[in-house]
């Protein structure tokens, strides 16, 4: 029953999820609050939980995070988090940390959500790989072919200096001014 349950809950969109990870210290990260408002409960009640069973979140799985690393990281994704501040710094949590989320919030909601936010992570995951392989192999590119580019390499470069100077400015100027 509690699948059917779980099948008929509104889905959250991938993008309003992928909106909540941050990258912070080369790791992925949700904020407490973006995890409650996904799980439409209170940033308290998920923090309470959470404390309640604090044996399941180690340092790895959720870390809280000082003012100037908040700030940094609301500075990074370019939004408000609502008026006047925050009470207390957010606590942060790992991919595993959302993971382990799961056995501590029983509702279908959080249960759903939190499948949702799991794939969201390995989607993120496999994008990072696929880009580094590719940035790897357009650097061995570079070094393979740079003589034969070179040519293409100047001619870019040329065109992209001539458009840096300041070109003459068109139009009527009255006399006297």
């Amino acid at each position: 029953m509690t699948k059917k349950i779980t099948k008929n809950l509104v889905t959250v969109p991938n993008e309003r999820i992928e909106k909540r990870i941050f990258f912070f210290c080369c790791e992925k990260v949700m904020l407490d609050s973006d995890l409650a408002e996904l799980y439409e409960v209170l940033t308290g009640n998920l923090n309470k939980a959470v404390k309640r069973n604090k044996e399941r979140f180690p340092a790895d799985f959720m870390f809280q995070l000082n003012k100037e690393e908040f700030d940094g990281l609301m500075f990074q994704s370019g939004i408000s988090k609502g008026r006047g501040g925050v009470r207390k710094l957010p606590y942060a949590f790992t991919e595993s940390g959302v993971a382990m989320l799961s056995s501590v919030l029983k509702s279908e909601r959080a249960i759903a959500v939190n499948i949702q936010i799991v794939r969201a992570f390995i989607q993120l995951r496999k994008m990072l790989s696929t880009h580094e392989s590719l940035r790897k192999k357009i650097e061995a590119m570079e070094r393979k072919y740079d003589k034969q580019f070179k040519a293409v390499f100047d001619v870019l470069r040329q065109l992209l200096k001539e458009e840096a100077e300041p070109k003459r400015k068109i139009g009527f100027v009255a006399k006297g001014k």
